[in-house]
């Protein structure tokens, strides 16, 4: 079943939020939270995590009705690149080298402020070249 696109936008800006503030602070706190939400949307879909709820139950409900739809596989298999920058991160803010740290939260978050801003987003584009690839192999 197709997504309301307008959701994992929104779950974009929320994310681009929460890592520039984490970036700023160093907080490892923050990043876990990020963390953890990422995890959330990579196993059960954009629509189990944290924002994909808040979207669903506090956001959509004051839009209109969606004009447009994906597919739910590209953002979720963006939600697990995100979670692999995020553990790394975060691996770097509790245990070392804080250039980790540093540069694996900024990358989430240069990927989370061009989907949140421009729609466009890295991991989708990334699933599809994948796609594409192993079609292509078979």
């Amino acid at each position: 079943m197709d997504i309301d696109v307008r959701g994992p936008r929104f779950g974009a800006a929320v994310t681009t939020a929460v890592l520039a503030v984490g970036l700023i602070t160093g907080s490892a706190w923050l990043l876990a939270w990020q963390t953890l939400a990422f995890a959330l949307g990579a196993a059960g879909g954009v629509g189990r995590s944290p924002y994909g709820w808040l979207f669903r139950t506090v956001v959509r409900p004051r839009l209109g009705p969606p004009t447009e739809f994906e597919a739910p596989e590209p953002p979720r298999f963006a939600q697990a690149v995100g979670l692999l920058f995020a553990g790394l991160g975060l691996v770097g803010y509790t245990l070392g080298p804080d250039w980790l740290g540093l540069a694996a939260t900024g990358a989430a978050l240069a990927a989370a402020f061009l989907n949140a801003t421009f729609g466009y987003c890295l991991g989708c584009e990334m699933y599809l070249l994948v796609r594409r690839a192993t079609v292509r192999a078979e």
